[in-house]
């Protein structure tokens, strides 16, 4: 009797090892979902003022200086010599307008000294191109 019941478990045993389907596919290993992309940063939001400061001091204040009487280190080798932006008489006779076309497409554009360079990087960016004008504009004060 026990021989039977070692007979019968290993006869179940076999049995339900072979009641698979040899058609069916094996299952696919369930793919690792990708792990969520970080949402990129969000760029800091721009400060035209300090934007426009920081431009001056580093663009223009090689030919204009700091103070921008036209004495930047520059200036030395350059004929013309560069606008003195605290004159008086210049900020009564040039507009906005004009100074805007100046710094973004340099000197040539107005019919002034080539040596002016064009700053073509900020005609998408009009607010700091505003402020670069009022620090000009404050130079004069």
């Amino acid at each position: 009797m026990r021989l039977k019941f070692i007979g019968l478990v290993i006869g179940l045993v076999i049995a339900v090892a072979g009641c698979t389907s040899k058609d069916a596919a094996p299952a696919e290993p369930k793919a690792a979902e990708p792990a969520p992309t970080p949402a990129p940063a969000a760029e800091p939001a721009s400060d035209p003022v300090a934007e426009a400061k920081e431009i001056y001091e580093n663009r223009c204040t090689v030919c204009h200086g700091a103070g921008g009487q036209g004495d930047g280190p520059g200036s030395a080798a350059l004929e013309p010599k560069p606008r003195d932006f605290t004159s008086k008489e210049w900020q009564a006779e040039v507009t906005d307008d004009h100074l805007t076309k100046i710094i973004i497409y340099g000197g040539s554009a107005v019919g002034k000294a080539p040596t002016m360079p064009a700053n073509p990087d900020l005609d998408a960016k009009p607010a700091v191109v505003a402020e670069l004008v009022k620090y000009v504009r404050g130079l004069g004060q």
